[in-house]
């Protein structure tokens, strides 16, 4: 019944040393990144060497240790001569501004994680490659699908990887959380259209009083006073995954006054007739089975906070399910913007990891 294979992080310790990684913007991904890697089974495998990030080593050890949405650290997080040392493991710390400013092959990186955001077309990211960083992996879409060599969906289309790609993109923490969703209704009930809003808490690109946005009247507004459409990528986004999907998927983005764990508001129409149960028989059956890692599924009466610090890329509310007629069906699904996004560039550092063996660096 389902096709799509799941992904795991399997506990295997490879014959070699670990692979080396860096961060490249230590905000709040790049952070979750570290501590979602200290909490795997995959350590052994993969290694945190090296951070890049302008701000000051004090306040990135500060804010590793103690962090209002997640909690504090759960290892021990010191201060050494420009390191950065957790639970033992010491971690270079360098705060450039520009890639071509940092030693990566004097590193020995094997993979940046970068999640600055501040990289998206080819020709930006090519500056890292140029710079010693032989692949690099992004926590973001990047301009275009044709600016990345690959854009992975953990657990959809990790697959497709050969290990000689470059430039990899763990597309976007919503795209994450809707595309294996959108993925198994389409296959098992047949999409015509698709109409999907965003309830997404709020973002650094937001003040927190009313300032000045380059480019974006309504991101001038004070974050924690209002709800506020903005503009997104996200249709985009789900069709350069999902094909079959493009010119029927519509989206747009409203960010809520909360710190963490942001919604999708789901509508569609359906090519056969459906109901609200066989709907939710099919996610459930789907998060008890093969997309488990990916999908939970839940029937209680939740508010948003219950999701802070799920791995999960997607929760469905079944209780919110459903159905106008037997072709237009309403779905609502919770995710947590930053941990699960954080376990799923993880499980897409692992598995390309895994496949550089067979290629030459």
């Amino acid at each position: 019944m389902f096709h799509r294979s799941k992904i795991t992080l399997k506990e295997v310790v490879r014959p070699n040393a670990p692979l080396r990684l860096a961060i490249n913007g230590y905000g709040r991904i790049g952070r979750c990144f570290l501590r979602a890697l200290l909490e795997s089974p995959v350590a052994h495998n993969l290694q945190v060497v090296a951070i890049n990030e302008p701000a000051n080593l004090e306040s990135m050890a500060y804010l590793t240790r103690y962090d209002s949405t997640h909690g504090r650290f759960p290892g021990q997080v010191e201060l050494g001569d420009g390191t950065l040392i957790v639970d033992g493991q010491p971690i270079a710390i360098s705060h450039a501004r520009r890639p071509e400013d940092v030693d990566w092959r004097g590193l020995g990186i094997d993979l940046v994680i970068e999640s600055s955001g501040s990289y998206g077309q080819r020709a930006e990211l090519a500056r890292f490659i140029d710079a010693g960083c032989p692949r690099l992996l992004l926590s973001h879409p990047g301009n275009s699908g044709n600016d990345v060599d690959a854009t992975i969906v953990s657990g959809i289309n990790q697959h497709s990887l050969n290990g000689s790609e470059k430039l990899v993109s763990a597309a976007s923490c919503t795209t994450n959380a809707i595309v294996p969703v959108l993925d198994l209704l389409d296959r098992e009930i047949g999409i015509e259209q698709v109409l999907l809003t965003t309830l997404h808490s709020v973002m650094n690109d937001q003040p927190l009083i009313d300032g000045y946005h380059h480019d974006d009247l309504r991101r001038t507004r004070s974050a924690m006073q209002s709800i506020i459409p903005v503009s997104t990528g996200l249709a985009r986004g789900i069709e350069r995954l999902l094909p079959q999907l493009t010119g029927r998927v519509h989206a747009k983005a409203i960010r809520v006054p909360t710190l963490n764990v942001s919604a999708i508001d789901l509508t569609l129409t359906t090519k056969r007739p459906v109901s609200a149960s066989e709907i939710n028989q099919l996610l459930a059956a789907a998060a008890a089975g093969p997309f488990a890692r990916l999908i939970a599924y839940s029937e209680a009466a939740h508010a948003s906070i219950d999701f802070n610090h799920d791995p999960h890329s997607a929760i469905i509310d079944g209780s919110q399910t459903r159905t106008a007629g037997p072709h237009l069906a309403n779905l609502f699904v919770w995710f947590d913007n930053e941990w699960g996004f954080a376990n799923r560039m993880l499980e897409v550092a692992d598995h390309w990891s895994r496949l550089w063996s067979t290629q030459q660096n």
